[in-house]
Formats: C-alpha cells, sequence, structure tokens
C-alpha cells in the first residue's frame, strides 16, 4: 500500500518546529523513524528519501531543526545544488547551524521529536531509530546519547561525528546504547581520523559499523547535487536496512 505522507508541526521548548512525515497506509503500527535532514535541510529529495524509508514499513519523521531562524525553505535552494553554488549557501546556514548545536538546543528539540513519534497512533511501542545526513548524522548520534532508552538504532551517513561538542567523544558516545552504523565519505576522513574514531567507539563499548563508502565525497546521497554518487545511496539504503532489522525495527 503506498505511504501516506503529511506537513506536521511540533510544540518544542522553544518554539514549534515544522517536520515532514510519511507511514505505510495500511492502519497498522509500524517502528518510529527519527530523520534529521542535512544541512541544506527540507527539501523534495528529503521527502523522496523519508518516502522511501517509510514504504519498507516505518514511521518517518525528518524536522526542520533549524526552525528557530525560520521556516521552511531557510535559505532558498536551487533545484540542482551545484559546487559553485554551495559554499554561498552554506554560508548563509552555517551560523545557524552552529548555533543550533549549543545551548542544549539539540537535546531538547529531540525530546519533543520522540514524544511525537511516541505519541502517533501509526507508530509502534518501544524505541525508535534515528537517522541522518551530514550535520544530520552527528544530530541522531547526539539524540541516542541523550536519550539511550528510547533509542535502538542509530546511523549516520557522511557525517561529521568527531565534531562532537562539549563532553569529548567519548563523553558522547559512552551513553549510548543502540548498535551505530556511520558511512562515511571517502573524502571526509583520513584513515588516521577514522582509526581514531574507531578507536573511540570501541573504549566506548559500543556496537558498530564504521565504513568508508569507496568513491565517494562529502554528499554522496543526496541526489540534488554535485556529490551524489548511486552506489553510494544503494549501499546506504542497505546498510540501514539492514541496521534496523538487526535492532528488531522491522516494518
Amino acid at each position: 500500500m503506498p505511504s501516506q505522507a503529511k506537513t506536521v508541526r511540533i510544540a518544542t521548548a522553544d518554539g514549534e518546529s515544522e517536520a515532514f512525515a510519511a507511514f505505510p497506509g495500511d492502519g497498522e503500527r509500524h517502528p518510529g523513524v527519527l530523520l534529521y535532514p542535512d544541512a541544506f535541510g527540507l527539501r523534495p529529495v528529503l521527502e523522496e528519501m523519508v518516502l522511501e524509508l517509510a514504504g519498507h514499513g516505518y514511521y518517518v519523521l525528518a524536522p526542520h531543526f533549524l526552525y528557530r531562524d525560520g521556516p521552511v525553505p531557510l535559505v532558498e535552494l536551487p533545484g540542482h545544488i551545484g559546487e559553485e553554488a554551495r559554499p554561498e549557501i552554506l554560508g548563509k546556514l552555517m551560523p545557524s547551524i552552529e548555533a543550533h548545536l549549543t545551548g542544549g538546543q539539540v537535546e531538547r528539540d529531540a525530546d519533543a521529536y520522540l514524544r511525537f513519534l511516541a505519541a502517533q497512533p501509526e507508530v509502534a511501542d518501544g524505541p525508535v531509530a534515528v537517522t541522518g545526513y551530514c550535520i544530520g548524522g552527528l544530530l541522531a548520534v547526539r539524540t541516542a546519547s541523550a536519550y539511550p532508552e528510547r533509542v535502538a538504532a542509530v546511523a549516520g551517513f557522511h557525517s561529521p561525528v568527531v565534531a562532537s561538542g562539549p563532553g569529548g567523544l567519548h563523553g558522547l558516545l559512552a551513553p549510548i546504547t543502540a548498535e551505530v552504523h556511520l558511512g562515511h565519505a571517502e573524502s571526509d576522513l583520513t584513515p588516521e581520523a577514522l582509526g581514531e574514531l574507531n578507536q573511540a567507539l570501541d573504549a566506548a563499548g559500543v556496537r558498530y559499523t564504521s565504513e568508508v563508502y569507496p568513491g565517494t565525497v562529502h554528499g554522496y546521497t543526496m541526489r540534488d547535487t554535485d556529490a551524489f554518487d548511486p552506489e553510494g545511496l544503494a549501499l546506504h539504503w542497505g546498510r540501514l536496512l539492514s541496521l534496523l532489522r538487526r535492532s528488531g525495527l522491522t516494518g
């Protein structure tokens, strides 16, 4: 049965966050997935990804996490984000992104998003999965760290997890009880940096896979950018769906 989709508004401690939600239209309850967009935010390609994941049997919620600075679109985006446009767009977005990472905003908002999922009649009882792209991957890991009892699986793709913020990398990873998958772009991490990250995951006792997707550059999952890599996107879907199944989140 085709997925149903809608735009929702979620009350948070600091205001109201717009979000895009999709779920199977079969009248059944399905596991919840909180999906954080990349730096460019909610847009058609993200909605396509939400719908695709929902089609596998999940209630998927993608929030506009920069809502404090304005509605969607926070910055006008071209239909295709080429390399020539990327620096100017990111220059406009980075002050909002950096502000969002401080002062407990990520954790407060995550609580609101998780509560919203738990309250939906289409969402099954129990923990959810959290996934994200680019900066959204870091938000996903921070969510799993802040609310370990509510997150069973967490994934990040081409995401700056090493930019962990206050408490350092070990402080970020140690509370996590979910299984973690990190799919790195080949251009994002040196072998030394990857080794250090994996050592930190080992030291924190996290169950994880952390791998470089061959031949990819940052943003490889996003088909509306020059970074898009079809093989990288396909690998990402395979890894993500396998993670959800291993974590008992079967759609």
